[in-house]
């Protein structure tokens, strides 16, 4: 578990450089690069967490929806950096509790909502590692045999 939440934190770390690259690049925030994340998570969760349990679905979907809303965060502190010509780390430690209600109001849209919640369901679908035949049928066996003894 320690290792899926890691390998999660790092890819919204990546995720953000390259949304604030891309948004630069072609000067414009599209809201579906969320659903990227979503995927990205997901993967990370897999292959990191290893997990066939309920806990990495949800925790690849409560990373999606915390690394959505940070993402946008720091996109959105990017592009005021260019605007006033200065450093997206300044623009963030610059934020004040009068800050939020006005990116709440006028950066987040419902788009980013529905996009955040679709790309959480995403990565809680790619999440699990996925299992042959044979493994998945040893689990049940196994997850049958453990509930007949409790």
């Amino acid at each position: 578990m320690r290792r899926a939440l890691v390998a999660g934190l790092i890819t919204i770390v990546i995720f953000c450089v390259l949304w604030i690259a891309l948004s630069a690049l072609i000067n414009r925030v599209f809201p579906w690069m969320t659903i990227l994340l979503g995927a990205m998570l997901g993967f990370a969760v897999r292959q990191a967490g290893r997990g066939v349990d309920w806990r990495f679905p949800m925790l690849a979907a409560v990373l999606t929806l915390s690394g959505a809303l940070l993402s946008n965060i720091v996109v959105a502190a990017s592009y005021t950096a260019e605007i006033f010509d200065t450093s997206t780390l300044h623009v963030l430690r610059s934020v004040t509790s009068m800050t939020w209600p006005v990116f709440f109001d006028e950066v987040l849209t419902p788009a980013d909502g529905f996009y955040g919640v679709f790309a959480a369901g995403l990565a809680a679908f790619l999440s699990n590692r996925r299992l042959t035949r044979s493994q998945y049928y040893a689990l049940r066996l196994w997850r049958a045999k453990s509930d007949r003894h409790q």
